[in-house]
């Protein structure tokens, strides 16, 4: 599914089963799961072992996913990518960055989001394109989309995004729209996003040439 609404050059790499054995993780990437909590020990390594058949789909040798200090993962030089993990999936993306300087993915259960959660994360503007009829549950196709502009916008600034600070357009046909309302290096993102098999998943991946 990921691939279908990712364009050519980047790789993706998809699961629905559970957890692959610690075995297969790095003795780096075991290390930052050793107090984890099992629901926590299958979301990563099932998480990293996307990552590494992702960047073996760039013809790269899989390494150690490493994470920063707001847990973002840690690519290999040259490369940049995402990771998502909802209940029973699991999904990494990559790219060179000579091809695209960021790429942004998530994905969520294709129903309706827990109450409260909406006046948290949609502005005034956004809530008329919550009550279309039929697709999917706008509401959180609007929080998946939300978080993939966040992945996407933090590799090019290292900043926090609020739900507050970007305006999305969500499109019947499968793309959205974000315009950015704080200052940056890019003023906003374009993305796809496809609801099937009782998933919803959304992806941005930005080049160079729309890094303005």
């Amino acid at each position: 599914m990921l691939a279908g609404i990712l364009p050519a050059g980047a790789a993706t790499a998809e699961t629905r089963a559970g957890e692959l054995p610690d075995s297969e993780l790095f003795p780096e990437e075991r290390a930052l799961i050793t107090r984890a909590l099992p629901k926590r020990r299958a979301e990563f390594t099932s998480g990293r072992g996307c990552a590494h058949r992702a960047l073996a789909g760039l013809g790269l040798a899989p390494v150690p996913v490493l994470r920063g200090p707001k847990r973002e993962p840690l690519w290999p030089a040259g490369v940049t990518g995402s990771l998502t993990h909802c209940h029973g999936y699991r999904a990494a993306a990559v790219a060179r960055q000579s091809d695209y300087v960021s790429i942004g993915i998530d994905a969520e259960e294709d129903k309706p989001l827990p109450e409260g959660v909406v006046d948290r994360i949609a502005l005034p503007a956004e809530r008329a394109q919550l009550t279309r009829p039929g697709g999917p549950h706008w509401d959180t196709l609007l929080f998946s989309a939300k978080e993939s502009v966040y992945k996407a916008w933090f590799p090019l600034t290292g900043r926090w995004l609020g739900f507050e600070d970007a305006y999305l357009t969500l499109h019947p046909g499968g793309t959205f729209e974000a315009r950015l309302l704080v200052d940056g290096p890019v003023r906003g993102f374009q993305g796809n996003w496809v609801a099937r098999d009782g998933l919803l998943i959304t992806a941005i991946a930005h080049s160079a040439a729309q890094r303005r």
